[in-house]
């Protein structure tokens, strides 16, 4: 069946329906991976978002369930060059068409991926339609692409109720915004025991339970829409609790303590992001997903100073808090299906934890 995705701009790319069949409207962003396809289509980071791959083969070693970042796939919608027909891998359970079907994620294969990446990389971020209607007049369809935007994720892709993953060691509480399930599992590999919180959950719920640490995770949206949150935020950075912060969870802390976000280009989604470590001056491949940073001419440098920039743009991809135990990254050192340069970030949590 034939499939359209139309940009807000008005350019049209036809392709071939792959997954659900029902008509979607979006932000449309891109993915540099090589793999972990799976990962992306899981991370909760990606709601109110359709996801383009710029890898032309997608689907080649199947849907392996144990990778699943959250109990459910998020993008509104999936856009490729090919899906692999006939997937090859000993761990392998599904197709990533029966997946996509199953999800109820409508996408569109057999497009020209590199000039739409292209585009979205010119013109930066836009919204867009997946439709099987083949539309003879754009108007009144352009008018509804442009209304789009995306707001309410992070309460969309929180977990409903608290819960615990046991261990002997140090106990942390994260706050999960949208969280993959790597973040817990980085952390409870390392002895930790878990207990993961709702976006909601007062901080004063959170500091009563005594942790050693607190983790702020990733998640989707524009950081500055979650007002009430951030206001809970700001109680945690006043307790001497010490944190650890990814992502939207490191846009958060920064919006909390008197400094603002930016929404970029086109943003930074993918697994081969070079960190510059300014304190050593070490360089790290990362993954990210996000389409926003912090300004970091808003930030007071008595509160906070930058601990790592992106070498492709300068923008920040960390903070140090001064006179607190609290630092925070833009990027990704719980990736999977990698690269994993950044883990001993975890490692560092913990030595805070212990007072080292």
């Amino acid at each position: 069946m034939k499939a359209f995705l139309i940009l807000e701009d008005g350019t049209v790319f036809e392709g071939v329906s792959i997954g659900s069949k029902r008509e979607i409207i979006s932000e449309i962003v891109f993915n540099t991976s090589m793999t972990g396809y799976l990962e992306v289509l899981t991370d909760p980071s990606y709601a109110g978002q359709a996801v383009v791959m710029t890898y032309p083969l997608i689907g080649n070693y199947g849907i392996c369930l144990e990778d699943m970042e959250s109990k459910q796939a998020w993008p509104d919608g999936y856009i490729v060059r090919e899906l692999s027909r006939i997937p090859s891998n000993f761990r392998s359970g599904d197709t990533i068409q029966h997946f996509l079907e199953q999800q109820d994620i409508p996408g569109i294969s057999g497009i020209d991926t590199r000039a739409l990446t292209k585009i979205l990389r010119e013109k930066g971020t836009m919204n867009g339609m997946i439709t099987t209607v083949e539309y003879g007049d754009l108007t009144d369809v352009l008018k509804r692409i442009r209304e789009y935007s995306v707001t309410g994720v992070v309460l969309k892709t929180t977990t409903k109720e608290p819960y615990v993953l046991p261990g002997e060691g140090k106990k942390v509480a994260l706050l999960d915004y949208g969280a993959k399930r790597n973040i817990a599992r980085s952390l409870n590999e390392r002895g930790c025991q878990v207990t993961v919180y709702p976006a909601d959950t007062p901080a004063e719920t959170v500091l009563a339970s005594k942790p050693d640490g607190i983790m702020l995770s990733n998640g989707p949206g524009d950081p500055a829409e979650n007002v009430e949150i951030i206001r809970e935020v700001k109680k945690l950075y006043d307790s001497e609790v010490p944190i650890f912060a990814i992502c939207l969870g490191h846009q958060l802390m920064a919006l909390a303590t008197g400094g603002k976000t930016y929404k970029l280009k086109y943003g930074h989604r993918g697994g081969n992001h070079p960190v510059k470590d300014l304190e050593t001056g070490r360089v790290y491949i990362s993954s990210q997903n996000h389409g926003y940073a912090v300004d970091m001419d808003s930030l007071d440098p008595k509160v906070a100073v930058e601990a790592f920039v992106n070498v492709n743009d300068g923008t920040n991809e960390g903070l140090k808090y001064v006179g607190k135990n609290i630092f925070t990254v833009q990027y990704h050192p719980e990736a999977c299906p990698g690269p994993q340069d950044s883990g001993y970030l975890f490692d560092r949590f913990i030595r805070m934890m212990e007072g080292k």
